[in-house]
């Protein structure tokens, strides 16, 4: 079974931000492979993020944050960007914030 593949409007920003089109294409197939068994992907995710996923892309450096909706065959693409420990531009930072702000459902 195929899951539909929701992209939110912070993570299209975040996609479209990416300079290195080689990058860009690099996570859209990933986001891809999404579409079969994504609960089995990536790491679950704890505290804020908890519910979401999140899978590494582009050379390991990135992660795409994502959530399997419940009751639906869809996957919610919530952020996406380079992981950077400690930064306030890391991908998991930018996600707490945009889930504190409302913005993640």
């Amino acid at each position: 079974m195929k899951f539909k593949i929701i992209i939110s409007p912070q993570a299209m920003q975040m996609l479209r931000d990416i300079g290195d089109v080689s990058i860009r294409t690099q996570l859209n197939s990933r986001i891809d492979e999404l579409q079969l068994e994504p609960s089995k992907k990536g790491k679950s995710l704890a505290g804020d993020l908890r519910g979401f996923r999140s899978i590494r892309a582009a050379g390991q450096r990135y992660r795409i944050i994502y959530k399997v909706v419940d009751g639906k065959v869809e996957v919610y693409v919530a952020s996406l960007g380079i992981r950077r420990s400690g930064d306030k531009k890391d991908v998991y930072a930018i996600a707490q914030k945009l889930f504190r702000a409302g913005l993640l459902d």
